[in-house]
């Protein structure tokens, strides 16, 4: 035979047990940071043990939705967003928020959903951060309704939306190690890279190019190799390069970190050596980046300054949309060399 079921007991039922104030009774069982005296906790306590009070965990979580930052992503299994997400829950911590992720893998309808979805939880601000341009019409209309209802937006990455965004340098950072590599006597030269789409990854290849260009390689000494922006990637593209026996190609230039390790690793089982053989560079400065032989020489990106400032926006306002533009820093490790 079934059971009746019990009572709802609620917040004012406890306080009225207790003898204090709803807004008592809430700090209590609430976890509050603000202190209520020993006396009328121990009753607070005692009565709801008493009436088996239990908190509304689905009330709670609505009342803090208030307090989130929604970060929405393309990919969150990439260390440089790791790194770029770990800065901005430190500091969302320091404004009393935290921060949900979601990822979309970049497609343009998911980014729009997401944020539609997102819209009804109604957290504090949202920052969406890409590696492709964000102008997508969908997504702009969802973006400014969200805006409209109250919401911050932050776009990190390149867009012509009217909001804040924050830009990391990528042009800049591949004419530093193009320039770099010309330097120190490398005139036959292969680019790792990403599809065309891939805004991010398209800039450093120009960058790459113009400081190569400006250093003294000839155009047709530069080779580009498209392949996955991934270990994988890097990998193959260093394996196919190495049993086509390198073609006279000194130097592997790789638009981001990952690639670049595993082009080590690609060129390490051909047996080539590197830097001896040939040089590898990459950007981003990952933290394997230091810690792999040989270490790798790279274009140190503000990273975490990214995630901090994309945070600072969020829990700031401003009436007009503000720009950021971060640059980075060159890093030469062991994974180059000089030629004569």
């Amino acid at each position: 035979m079934p059971h009746a079921a019990r009572p709802t007991v609620t917040l004012h039922d406890v306080a009225a047990a207790a003898g204090v104030s709803v807004a008592t009774a809430s700090r209590v069982l609430g976890g509050s940071a603000r202190k209520v005296a020993p006396e009328y906790e121990a009753r607070v306590l005692a009565a709801a043990a008493a009436l088996r009070y239990t908190v509304d965990a689905s009330a709670r979580a609505m009342r803090r939705a208030g307090d989130s930052i929604a970060l929405v992503t393309d990919d969150l299994t990439t260390p440089s967003m790791g790194v770029v997400v770990a800065a901005m829950e430190r500091e969302a911590r320091t404004a009393g928020a935290f921060v949900t992720v979601s990822s979309t893998m970049a497609a343009p309808e998911r980014q729009a959903e997401t944020v539609r979805v997102l819209r009804s939880l109604r957290p504090r601000a949202l920052v969406l951060t890409s590696s492709r341009r964000l102008d997508d019409e969908r997504l702009a209309k969802e973006l400014t309704a969200y805006e409209r209802e109250g919401g911050r937006v932050v776009i990190v990455g390149h867009t012509e939306l009217a909001f804040d965004s924050i830009v990391l340098d990528s042009q800049g950072a591949g004419r530093l190690m193009g320039a770099f590599v010309a330097e120190t006597g490398h005139r036959r030269v292969a680019i790792l890279t990403g599809g065309p789409e891939l805004r991010n990854m398209a800039e450093r290849t120009a960058g790459f190019v113009a400081g190569l260009r400006a250093g003294g390689v000839g155009e047709g000494e530069i080779r580009v190799i498209r392949c996955p922006v991934s270990r994988q990637g890097g990998f193959a593209a260093a394996r196919k390069l190495a049993d086509a026996g390198m073609d006279g190609v000194e130097a592997v230039l790789a638009t981001n970190d990952t690639m670049a390790i595993g082009a080590l690793s690609g060129f390490r089982e051909a047996g080539l050596s590197v830097p001896g053989d040939v040089s590898v560079t990459g950007v981003d400065d990952i933290p394997l980046a230091r810690d792999v032989t040989p270490r790798l020489t790279t274009v140190a990106l503000p990273l975490a300054r990214y995630g901090v400032e994309a945070m600072r926006f969020a829990l700031s306002k401003q009436d007009t949309p503000r720009r950021l533009l971060l640059e980075g820093r060159l890093i030469v490790r062991d994974s180059t060399r000089t030629r004569r």
